[in-house]
C-alpha cells in the first residue's frame, strides 16, 4: 500500500452506535480522541470533544424516543478539520435556549467552538445534528452541510 493509499484509508469516516445512556457520552469522547490522534488533528481535541459531549448528551437526555433506540456518531475528516455528526431517532429539533442558572449553555457552546453547525434529515426517522470543528490556521472546509 502506498503512502497515499494509507492516508486515504486512515481518513475515512468512522461510525459508532451507542445505547441511549449517559455513559455513552464518555465512550464517544474516547473514540473521537483516538480518531483525531490517528488523523493528525490532536490540536482540535478540546473543541471537538466539548462539542461532541454536548451533542451526544442532548441526544441522550432530550431526544424523546421509544426505549431501545440508539444514538449514532459519525466523525468525518474534512479539509481543515473534522465534521462531527450525532444521529438520533427524535424528530424534535434542537433549539438554543437563553442560558440561565439551570443550564442552557450547550448549543451556545457548540456555536462558539464550531466553524458552523446545523441539523439535517437522515435516512429513516430522526435527525442528524452536525458541527464542523476547524483549526484557525487551516482553511475552513467548503463541503460539509
Amino acid at each position: 500500500m502506498t503512502t497515499q493509499q494509507t492516508t486515504s484509508v486512515l481518513q475515512q469516516p468512522v461510525k459508532w452506535s451507542w445505547t441511549r445512556h449517559r455513559r455513552c457520552v464518555g465512550l464517544a469522547r474516547a473514540q473521537l480522541r483516538k480518531m483525531l490522534a490517528r488523523w493528525g488533528m490532536a490540536e482540535l481535541e478540546f473543541a471537538a470533544v466539548a462539542v461532541l459531549s454536548e451533542l451526544v448528551a442532548n441526544a441522550v437526555v432530550h431526544a424523546r424516543v421509544p426505549p431501545g433506540r440508539e444514538v449514532h456518531t459519525r466523525f468525518v475528516p474534512v479539509d481543515g478539520g473534522v465534521r462531527i455528526e450525532v444521529h438520533d431517532a427524535s424528530g424534535e429539533l434542537p433549539v438554543p435556549r437563553v442560558p440561565d442558572e439551570s443550564g442552557g449553555y450547550g448549543l451556545t457552546l457548540v456555536d462558539e467552538l464550531s466553524a458552523r453547525w446545523g441539523v439535517a434529515e437522515r435516512g429513516g426517522v430522526g435527525k442528524c445534528v452536525w458541527a464542523v470543528i476547524t483549526d484557525g490556521d487551516r482553511p475552513a472546509p467548503q463541503a460539509a452541510g
